[in-house]
């Protein structure tokens, strides 16, 4: 697929990566638009296409009390005022064969979550709407094995298709992300490097996820320099306090001069 398959993606002709970002969840209207309107700021200067990205709710949670979202409509409502107001593309995940139809009303790009992307049913009805569909890794799944999932996608006649890697478990409660992975998956389809899911420490016995922020510019250079297609960073002003993933977010305000190092070994890299 082209980039210009998404709509109001901009800076499509700046050979640089693409970036989806934005918060974890969305927790209300305010949030969202602070963050978007900071990411598009960073992401028109840099010449980097930007799509931003929320969930409408949270389906996997460990424990039962954890926070799932603020109302799927409603959810869905901030997602377009965001793509409205900024004139940028939106992508959330979807959970149920349901989710499909209503979530595409609203977003640019469907999103499988990594432990669903097995699911032939919830893939075929994200690709029936004929929007792009990010197909996430399973932790569980080998690079080569993604082949399968973007076939699904393919089969309904949609072929716009991105593959994400965030990491592979390793032992209960750590993943790793295997840059082997990245040439491999590039052969099927457009691959983002989902840097900051790829940091989580999960299976913690808090039932809250941890993770390890301070190595989040040391995998997405990893990823750069290693030819992705498209990087995808969750970012929130307070991620001590964001209701979902703030062990594993990059703070808002560090995003700037992440992207400016990224873009500048982007230029070195394509230079080769």
């Amino acid at each position: 697929m082209n980039l210009s398959d998404v709509p109001q993606l901009k800076h499509i002709d700046a050979n640089n990566f693409f970036l989806l970002s934005g918060p974890c969840a969305i927790e209300g209207e305010d949030m969202a638009l602070r963050i978007a309107e900071k990411i598009v700021t960073i992401t028109d200067a840099l010449e980097i296409p930007y799509v931003f990205k929320g969930s409408f709710k949270k389906a996997n949670r460990s424990r039962i009390d954890s926070f799932t979202g603020i109302g799927d409509e409603k959810a869905l409502k901030i997602l377009k005022k965001v793509s409205d107001t900024f004139h940028i593309p939106t992508v959330t995940d979807i959970h149920e064969v349901s989710d499909a139809a209503m979530a595409a009303e609203y977003v640019d790009v469907l999103q499988i979550p990594a432990f669903l992307v097995r699911q032939t049913d919830l893939v075929v009805a994200a690709a029936e709407t004929g929007k792009v569909v990010n197909l996430k890794k399973g932790q569980f799944m080998s690079p080569e094995s993604m082949k399968h999932a973007v076939q699904k996608v393919k089969d309904t006649g949609n072929d716009k298709a991105w593959v994400t890697d965030r990491g592979t478990m390793f032992g209960y409660q750590d993943m790793i992300v295997d840059f082997r992975g990245i040439p491999t998956m590039r052969k099927f389809a457009p691959t983002v490097l989902d840097v900051t899911h790829s940091l989580q420490q999960p299976n913690q016995t808090s039932g809250v996820t941890g993770g390890r922020p301070d190595m989040i510019e040391t995998i997405a250079r990893a990823g750069i320099v290693n030819n992705v297609d498209g990087l995808f960073i969750e970012t929130h002003f307070d991620p001590a306090n964001a209701k979902s993933d703030g062990a594993n977010m990059l703070h808002l305000d560090h995003l700037e001069g992440l992207l400016k190092h990224l873009v500048a070994i982007r230029k070195t890299i394509t230079a080769f």
